[in-house]
């Protein structure tokens, strides 16, 4: 059995990086991460290293700072290395949380039917029908700014959309005849949840979370920009948000602005082109398109 999951996970990396799309996501995530692990070791950032005269606050790129200097006379670069690994941080760990509770409860939901279902399906409806952007806000207003805080605002607000995925793919395998079988000769309810459910559905998962990851991150971005994440660490949407406040765009300080807007649009490019490919994969019907 082991070997046989080592194949498929070969064939897996096989089409992947056979497809142009699929492979130039891996490529740019993998350059991501080496920077975001290497880059704060290398070049460490010190919120304290602040500028001591009016020329060195948001100085334009020098040899001393190659990507100039921000509104406390700080290194851009170094800043920008550090929002980095905090930006993949709470994007990977929101993801956790959502992957986690929406696989649950699609897991539940699809194999149970009557009052459980049913009340699942209300709840998830619930979350689907309210705009999440705004309650985000609200909720990341009410318990505060931090890390933690906005980890799990997302985590908590993301999940609704792979519960429905996950749940429509067990409805569908609970009704197949060896699973019948299997419930007739007695085994639990868990036992089948665990065994003969969950791998089948694990490359839907595997697939969905690499889009969630993209969506959490962008959220972080969106939180911090509007002044609603945590404000002692640095990440990409944090530099965004004080480099709009302390006028960066009207002082032409384009070095303030543009690497964290890159970064996010890379970093998410990366993950939607890698979750776009192993959909493709796992869904023979897309592979025509």
């Amino acid at each position: 059995m082991s070997k046989m999951k080592e194949k498929k996970r070969n064939e897996v990396w096989e089409q992947m990086w056979g497809d142009g799309l699929g492979r130039a996501g891996i490529i740019l995530l993998a350059l991501i991460l080496v920077i975001s692990i290497i880059g704060p070791i290398l070049f460490p950032f010190d919120a304290k290293d602040v500028g001591t005269s009016a020329a060195q606050i948001m100085e334009a790129p020098s040899a001393e700072h190659i990507l100039g200097t921000d509104e406390m006379g700080r290194d851009v670069f170094r800043e920008l290395l550090l929002g980095a690994r905090v930006s993949l941080f709470v994007g990977l760990t929101a993801t956790a949380i959502s992957i986690l509770v929406g696989a649950l409860v699609g897991l539940i939901s699809g194999f149970y039917s009557g009052f459980m279902s049913n009340m699942l399906m209300r709840i998830t409806d619930f979350f689907i029908a309210l705009p999440v952007l705004p309650m985000i806000i609200v909720l990341a207003a009410v318990f505060g700014q931090s890390i933690t805080i906005t980890i799990a605002v997302i985590g908590l607000t993301s999940w609704p959309s792979t519960a429905r995925i996950i749940r429509s793919q067990v409805v569908s395998i609970r009704e197949r005849q060896y699973i019948e079988r299997i419930r007739a000769l007695g085994a639990k309810d868990s036992r089948i949840i665990m065994i003969h459910i969950l791998p089948n559905v694990l490359p839907l998962i595997y697939a969905n979370t690499v889009l969630v990851i993209a969506g959490s991150i962008l959220s972080e971005a969106t939180l911090a920009f509007l002044g609603l994440g945590d404000p002692v660490s640095v990440s990409w949407g944090t530099m965004l948000h004080y480099a709009f406040v302390t006028g960066a765009a009207g002082r032409g300080a384009w070095w303030y602005l543009v690497p964290p807007g890159i970064g996010i649009v890379l970093v998410v490019l990366a993950f939607t082109l890698i979750g776009h490919t192993l959909d493709k994969i796992m869904n023979p019907r897309l592979r025509e398109y």
